[in-house]
């Protein structure tokens, strides 16, 4: 099987590329998600695989903690993973994954994501990777590290940061925290706790790819 892997960020694309998969960033978007897919597939893809970074909708969902998903919950509909190809990088964790529309930025809409999908972790490209790989019959997984918690409240910054290509935007985050400076060791957390998702990732795939 040829693998093809959605990211949102060029860093996490960089992770795949280390390990011979051909990867694609979204740049954080569903309609950049469902480009990189799509061409990944125009490019010989037989399975996709969303991969990179989730926030985490249920409590128990720690920073670094790997999960993959039984299923992807798209606007009420339930892609299911595929068994197979998610073994090749450990199994199915028995989770579910919200595809989000937008950036779920505080503790309490993570609480009401929660309750009212049954998703436990969010995140904007695997709704897209998996309505790709249906429309074309192929199978698809999601292996996502949870980098920001159900309890946090994302600070302003994170909101601005990534720009269209998958990279940081340092100068939009440089602007945010001028404005607001209060921010700065939240930002330091989410930074501390992106790096430890990110060594989830690539100790992963260094045991399974």
């Amino acid at each position: 099987m040829r693998l093809g892997f959605v990211v949102g960020l060029t860093a996490e694309a960089r992770i795949a590329a280390r390990f011979g998969f051909a990867a694609r960033a979204g740049g954080g978007a569903p309609a950049g998600a469902l480009e990189a897919a799509s061409r990944l597939v125009a490019d010989g893809a037989t399975g996709l695989v969303s991969f990179g970074l989730a926030g985490g909708l249920d409590p128990a969902l720690r920073p670094g903690m790997v999960v993959i998903p039984d299923g992807v919950v798209s606007d009420g509909e339930v892609f299911l993973a595929d068994g197979a190809l998610a073994a090749r990088f450990g199994g199915l964790t028995g989770h579910r994954l919200l595809a989000g529309s937008a950036i779920a930025a505080d503790a309490v809409t993570k609480r009401a994501l929660l309750t009212a999908t049954g998703g436990q972790a969010i995140d904007l490209e695997s709704g897209s990777v998996a309505r790709v790989a249906a429309s074309h019959g192929l199978p698809f997984a999601v292996v996502r590290a949870i980098c920001d918690p159900a309890e946090r409240d994302l600070p302003p910054a994170a909101l601005v940061a990534l720009n269209q290509a998958g990279a940081i935007g340092f100068l939009a985050v440089l602007r945010s925290v001028l404005r607001a400076p209060g921010q700065i060791p939240g930002l330091l957390a989410l930074a501390r706790d992106a790096a430890q998702a990110r060594r989830g990732l690539v100790h992963l795939l260094a045991c399974h790819a």
